[in-house]
C-alpha cells in the first residue's frame, strides 16, 4: 500500500483479533520507521514504552475505562516523552555534523529550551502526535489497524509503567488485526472550513 492509500486507508480501529501475533521482525521496522519522526532540534525525545507483559496490559485496560483494544490489540505502545532530552548530552544529537553546525546549534537547544517547561511539554506533544501518526501509516502499510487513544487515567499509567519524573505520556497507540471493518466515518467538515489562505 502507498502512502496516499494508507492515509485515506487510516481508521481508529477499536476491536482486534486478540489470538494474532505480531512477529518481533514487524514490531522491529515499526518501531524503526516511527524512530524516523522528526523532533525540533533533532533531540529525538520520544520514548516508545512496548508493553508485552499480559498482566500489565490488563491493569493498563482497567486504567483505560475497559477498553478492550488495550489487551486484544497485537500491539500496545505508550508514547512518551523525555521532557530534558534537550539538556542530556545534546552533542549527541548533531554527532555527525560539521563542527561549525556543533558550535551553532548545541547552544541553540540550550536558549531555546531552558526555563521553559511549557516549551518543552508543547514539543514533546507534538514529537510523539507526528510519531504515532507514523506509526500508524506504517501499521496501515504493513496490513495492520491502529487506533490512537488518551482515554486513560495518565496518573495510574505513569506509575504502572514506572515513568521518570522528567518525562511525560503523550497516548497510546494500539495496533493489530481488526476483526470487523471501521464503522463509516461519522462526518468530515468542509475543506472551505478548515483551510484559510494567509488570514482568517
Amino acid at each position: 500500500m502507498n502512502t496516499l492509500e494508507a492515509i485515506k486507508a487510516r481508521r481508529a480501529v477499536k476491536l482486534y483479533d486478540a489470538a494474532h501475533r505480531m512477529t518481533d521482525d514487524e514490531i522491529g521496522d515499526l518501531l524503526s520507521l516511527a524512530m524516523f519522526s522528526p523532533t525540533a532540534f533533532n533531540i529525538q525525545h520520544w520514548r516508545f514504552v512496548v508493553v508485552k507483559d499480559p498482566e500489565l496490559r490488563r491493569q493498563i485496560r482497567a486504567a483505560a475505562w475497559d477498553q478492550a483494544q488495550v489487551t486484544d490489540a497485537s500491539l500496545l505502545i505508550v508514547l512518551c516523552a523525555d521532557l530534558k532530552a534537550w539538556e542530556k548530552q545534546p552533542e549527541r544529537y548533531w554527532a555527525n555534523a560539521s563542527k561549525e553546525v556543533q558550535d551553532y546549534l548545541i547552544p541553540a537547544i540550550d536558549e531555546y529550551y531552558r526555563g521553559k517547561e511549557h516549551v518543552q511539554r508543547d514539543e514533546a506533544m507534538r514529537s510523539c502526535g507526528i510519531a504515532a501518526q507514523t506509526l500508524m501509516l506504517a501499521a496501515k502499510a504493513m496490513g495492520y489497524d491502529s487506533c490512537p487513544m488518551d482515554g486513560f487515567d495518565f496518573d495510574q499509567v505513569a506509575k504502572l509503567i514506572k515513568l521518570p519524573d522528567d518525562h511525560v505520556i503523550a497516548l497510546f497507540v494500539a495496533i493489530g488485526k481488526a476483526i470487523q471493518p471501521a464503522k463509516p466515518r461519522g462526518g468530515q467538515l468542509s475543506r472551505e472550513e478548515v483551510v484559510f489562505t494567509d488570514t482568517f
